[in-house]
C-alpha cells in the first residue's frame, strides 16, 4: 500500500508524514475502529474532520482517505492553515487574477482550484481567521469559487478533508471559531488516538520506521533491543508517532554496532529518564558516549546529554569538525552553532579541538 500511495500522490509531501504502514494495521482496539472508519468514509464523498494530538498522522490518514475513495485519481491538495500570512489567506484558498491587487502581476489558481476533481486537505483548520472562516463557508454552502479580482464563479465538486489538534468544540464556546463552520466541516468526526495508548503497536512502528531509517541514512537496519522496547513501554510519548521517529534516529546515530539499547533513547529536550527504571550505560556498548560521559543518564535533559555527546566525539576525533558531524549525523553548521553556545555558557573548549578542525 505505502507504493500505490507513492504512486498515486506523487506530489505528497511524505518527507513530513509518518510512513503509512502502522496506519493500516494495528493491536489496539481503537485504532482498528479509527481503520474501520477511516476505510468507510472513504466510499463517499462525505466532508471528514481528523482530530487528535500533534504528531499522531492526521496527514497520512488524509491521504489513506483519498487513495481508497473513487477520487484517487483526482488531484490531492493541502494547505496549512497555520503557514499561510493571513494577507495571501484569501488568494492561497481563492486564487487571484491578474491585477487584482498590488503585485499580482500574474493570474493565480487557489487551492480549491487546483483540488477541483479530487481532494482538499485543512491542515490546522482551527488557525483560520475569523474573516476567512465565513468567506470559507459560503463556498463549502454553494460549491463555488471566485477568484479575487474576479466576477465569474466556478463551480467545484472538492472532497473536504479538515485536520485539528485543538478542541474545535471549545473554541465555538469561546467565540474563536465560527459554529456555522463548525458543523459544516464536522460531518464525519474521527478522532485518533494517541500513541501513548496504543503502545502495543509499538515493535511493529518500530521495524517501519528503523527500515525507512537504514534506507534514508543509507547503513545496515538497526535492531531494537527487547530491554529498550521494555523501556519504551514506560514512556507517555507526548509528541506521539513523531517524536518516536526522532528518538528512534537519535538511536540509530548513538549506535554505530546497530544494536539499540535503552542508553541510546535520548527523549525530547526538556524530558527526563524516569528514575524508577533509568538505565546505566553498559562499559563498551557504545564507543562514542563510553569515554567522557556519565554513566547514568539519569536525570539529564536531552541538551546536557547531546552536550556531552558532542564534546566527547570532537575530542575523539581531534578536534575535526567534519568527522565529528558525520559520527553525530549533523551538519558542520549546526556543530559550529552549538559549540558557540556552549562557550557563551561557559563551558571549557579546549582550543586545540579547533585549530585541527577540516
Amino acid at each position: 500500500m505505502n507504493a500505490q500511495l507513492r504512486q498515486e500522490l506523487p506530489n505528497a509531501n511524505w518527507d513530513n508524514a509518518q510512513d503509512d504502514e502502522f496506519l493500516l494495521t494495528s493491536e489496539n482496539p481503537t485504532m482498528q475502529r479509527v481503520l474501520r472508519l477511516l476505510e468507510g468514509v472513504s466510499l463517499a464523498p462525505t466532508t471528514v474532520l481528523l482530530t487528535g494530538e500533534s504528531g499522531t498522522g492526521k496527514e497520512v490518514k488524509a491521504l489513506h482517505i483519498h487513495s481508497m475513495s473513487e477520487r484517487r485519481n483526482g488531484p490531492f491538495v493541502a494547505v496549512n492553515c497555520a503557514a499561510v500570512p493571513a494577507s495571501l489567506m484569501e488568494s492561497e484558498f481563492f486564487g487571484h487574477e491578474k491585477g487584482a491587487f498590488s503585485g499580482a502581476g500574474d493570474l493565480k489558481k487557489g487551492k480549491f482550484e487546483l483540488a477541483n476533481g479530487g481532494t482538499l486537505l485543512l491542515d490546522e483548520v482551527s488557525e483560520m481567521p475569523l474573516e476567512l472562516q465565513a468567506k470559507l463557508l459560503r463556498v463549502l454552502q454553494e460549491r463555488r469559487v471566485c477568484r479575487v479580482g474576479g466576477t465569474r464563479s466556478m463551480e467545484l465538486d472538492v472532497r473536504i478533508i479538515a485536520v485539528t489538534n485543538r478542541d474545535l468544540a471549545e473554541m465555538v464556546r469561546q467565540g474563536k471559531f465560527r459554529q456555522d463552520l463548525y458543523y459544516r466541516i464536522n460531518v464525519f468526526p474521527i478522532w485518533i488516538p494517541p500513541l501513548r495508548e496504543r503502545l502495543e503497536d509499538l515493535a511493529k512502528l518500530s521495524d517501519v520506521i528503523l527500515s525507512r531509517l537504514a534506507i534514508t541514512m543509507n547503513q545496515p537496519r538497526a535492531v531494537l533491543s527487547p530491554q529498550a522496547l521494555e523501556y519504551l513501554s514506560q514512556y507517555n510519548f507526548p509528541g506521539n508517532v513523531r517524536e518516536f521517529q526522532n528518538l528512534l534516529e537519535r538511536a540509530v546515530i548513538l549506535s554505530p554496532n546497530g544494536m539499540i539499547k535503552p542508553e541510546a533513547l535520548l527523549f525530547d529536550q526538556g524530558t527526563t529518564f524516569p528514575s524508577s527504571s533509568a538505565p546505566s550505560v553498559e562499559p563498551d556498548s557504545n564507543p562514542i558516549m563510553n569515554e567522557g560521559v556519565s554513566t547514568s543518564l539519569e536525570g539529564k535533559t536531552l541538551a546536557e546529554i547531546e552536550r556531552e555527546v558532542i564534546l566527547n566525539t570532537l575530542t575523539k576525533v581531534r578536534g575535526n569538525r567534519t568527522e565529528t558531524s558525520r559520527l553525530l549525523g549533523i551538519s558542520v553548521r549546526t556543530l559550529r552553532n552549538r559549540l558557540r553556545e556552549y562557550r557563551v555558557a561557559g563551558y571549557s573548549i579546549a582550543e586545540s579541538r579547533m585549530e585541527c578542525a577540516a
